[in-house]
């Protein structure tokens, strides 16, 4: 075997050696898991990482706490919501820009099903995270107000209905997850969004 041919076995052995199958979703489970029986604060990485069949070397590779696990897909997500308020048709009102960007995301939240709901149940118990989790909301809702500006709204009418969005998401998640035979997250963002207009109507 020549030279460079040696190197290229040895790194293809070498990348086979790090290879784990799924890493990141066998973490997310075991964590998932560990939460929902012991507790947030009782759970440690190494039992996470044991759990799945990892090391703790694996772990931080993917991710940089145990808190992270819940928060990873964060900014993706929020890459998502921009995008699709940008990408929503001209003469499409603010608050419709905003709607196509929060049905989208409900539609990945959706996908996720019981895990999504698992992920809240350990947020909901826990002070710490649900700090953070509203530091994630607040980030949300100050993108969506940059791209309603990038869409030429002004302002103080991007930043009420950014914040309105946002609540009619909260609102339509909190629904979801407490009603987990209605799997459909994007109709429900849209229900409550109808609900708000017949209040500020007089409907």
């Amino acid at each position: 075997m020549s030279g460079p041919d040696i190197k290229t076995h040895v790194g293809y052995a070498l990348d086979v050696g790090r290879w784990e199958p799924d890493a990141r979703g066998r973490l997310e489970q075991a964590a998932l898991e560990l939460y929902i029986e012991r507790g947030f604060e009782n759970t440690t990485v190494a039992e996470i990482a044991e759990r799945a069949g990892l090391t703790e070397r694996t772990f931080f590779r993917h991710y940089a706490d145990k808190r992270e696990v819940l928060f990873a897909g964060a900014q993706a997500v929020k890459e998502l919501l921009v995008g699709t308020v940008l990408a929503a048709p001209d003469g499409t009102s603010p608050l419709q820009a905003v709607a196509a960007g929060l049905e989208a995301v409900g539609a990945v939240i959706q996908q996720r099903g019981p895990g999504a709901q698992r992920r809240q149940a350990v947020i909901s118990a826990n002070p710490e995270l649900q700090e953070r989790e509203l530091t994630k909301l607040a980030s949300w809702a100050a993108a969506l107000a940059e791209a309603l500006r990038r869409r030429g709204v002004r302002e103080p009418t991007a930043s009420l209905t950014a914040e309105t969005g946002m609540a009619i998401f909260r609102v339509a998640f909190a629904r979801w997850v407490a009603q987990p035979d209605k799997r459909d997250l994007p109709r429900i963002v849209r229900q409550s969004l109808a609900q708000l207009k017949t209040v500020t109507t007089g409907g």
